[in-house]
């Protein structure tokens, strides 16, 4: 076993990363390893300045900053498991910084776009039904992509209106639904699951083909056909609905904790970001309405 594999295992063992971080993590050290390894060099003793200066060559190449500075953190939190563990002796890393980056906005939608977006499907079809019930989800519950497209249908608690969501690190939270959501949903599942599924025995709630949980690559192209219906033309991504349900309910006055707790993040300050954003919409209303805006 090689030594980017033994630090992935440990860290699925130790902090129950999911695969896709673990991808990311990987991407980066085998990026590292190649170029070490070009200049003839191993991962366990590089050079000084040897990464400084292949930080500087990736951001000709393009790079943007926030992509060197997650390549760097991938690096420090490898190289402080290896000296842990006795594969180096020091930290060849240490007196190199991180570059400084300023959080950009997340991507978001006022609320009458969330309202033509959730509106395009349509629920004639069975297919359409699951898709307005999915996006119904996203919204009113802010869950990320994957945790949707994972949901099972003993997640579901349709008599208490709440979701069983297992996030990151795989820990579970229970996210209330509102009643719009849990309509569509239980309408779903009397309705349109068994009519997509060949065995409504199978546990996906969101069946994509042959009775198997949608990706999230699938269900991202869905969200795009949408927008085009609902004429929403600035550009999304797969967390918009994410940052909209939590820059909706700041908007409406609601606790940084409780959104906090709503999205699963372990740490206040990712959730801080969103303040950002209603901060944002206030100054542009102001600006907009007020008479000496």
């Amino acid at each position: 076993m090689s030594v980017i594999d033994a630090f992935l295992d440990a860290l699925w063992l130790e902090q129950g990363a999911s695969d896709h971080t673990l991808a990311a993590y990987r991407r980066d050290l085998i990026a590292w390893q190649h170029y070490l390894v070009a200049e003839g060099e191993d991962i366990l003793s590089p050079t000084g300045q040897r990464l400084p200066v292949w930080l500087d060559a990736r951001r000709e190449q393009g790079y943007q900053l926030r992509s060197n500075a997650r390549l760097l953190s991938s690096l420090r939190s490898f190289y402080r498991w290896a000296r842990l563990h006795g594969h180096v002796v020091s930290d060849p890393l240490v007196d190199v910084k991180l570059p400084r980056v300023q959080p950009g906005l997340p991507n978001t939608l006022e609320e009458a776009e969330v309202e033509r977006l959730l509106m395009a499907p349509d629920v004639d079809t069975p297919l359409g039904v699951r898709d307005r019930t999915m996006l119904e989800l996203l919204y009113a519950c802010g869950l990320r992509v994957s945790e949707l497209v994972s949901l099972t249908g003993d997640a579901v608690n349709l008599r208490q209106n709440v979701v069983r969501v297992r996030g990151k690190g795989d820990k579970d939270r229970l996210v209330p639904m509102g009643e719009e959501a849990a309509d569509w949903l239980a309408h779903y599942m009397k309705t349109a699951r068994p009519a997509l599924m060949s065995d409504p025995t199978r546990s996906a709630l969101f069946p994509g083909r042959h009775d198997k949980a949608m990706t999230r690559q699938t269900f991202w192209h869905r969200i795009k056909a949408h927008a085009i219906t609902a004429g929403i033309s600035r550009p999304l991504s797969p967390h918009t609905l994410r940052h909209a349900f939590a820059t909706h309910l700041l908007n409406h006055g609601a606790n940084l904790r409780v959104v906090q707790l709503l999205l699963g993040h372990s740490d206040l300050s990712t959730t801080q970001i969103y303040t950002h954003v209603a901060q944002a919409r206030l100054e542009h209303l102001h600006a907009e309405h007020h008479p000496r805006g």
